[in-house]
């Protein structure tokens, strides 16, 4: 697994835009910048929709205001559910919703989880980070079910 201190991998991402999905690399989005990334299992699962997203919106400004340039979330679902999900939740032009349709991020920094017990197959764990010029400045990895160190509320923490 990825630790404090290692350099995120090369990868691209896929976005929801106006002219549809778009690919945009991990260089674009965490180069030069200070980014908070969260992951979650998937995109309109009860804890993520109800738990983990609404705490980023709710303190959007704040983190902001601690010299983050960008808040993204990224789950394992194509770009299509993240646009919706984006629209669904008000978070369009606020976070970044970003797709790993595929799981290739989170298998690549070790956050990859096998759901196929319970029908959802490979998915992401429940992770945040502070990314600062492409390295990992803190990390939050859930241990058990919930919301609790990867929390926008420990990230303000942390900043």
């Amino acid at each position: 697994m990825i630790s404090v201190g290692d350099k995120l991998p090369e990868a691209t991402f896929k976005t929801m835009t106006a002219d549809g999905a778009k690919p945009i690399t991990a260089a674009e989005i965490f180069g030069g910048k200070k980014v908070v990334l969260f992951g979650v299992p998937g995109a309109f699962t009860p804890t993520c929709s109800n738990n983990h997203l609404p705490g980023y919106l709710e303190n959007r400004d704040a983190i902001l205001a601690r010299g983050v340039d960008t808040i993204a979330v990224v789950s394992v679902n194509d770009a299509h559910v993240m646009g919706a999900w984006a629209r669904f939740t008000g978070g369009e032009d606020k976070i970044l919703y970003l797709a790993d349709g595929s799981g290739d991020f989170a298998k690549s920094v070790g956050l990859d989880n096998d759901l196929s017990a319970s029908g959802m197959g490979l998915r992401s764990k429940r992770f945040s980070m502070i990314v600062e010029d492409g390295k990992v400045a803190a990390l939050n990895v859930e241990t058990k079910p919930g919301v609790d160190t990867s929390g926008a509320a420990h990230i303000l923490e942390q900043l």
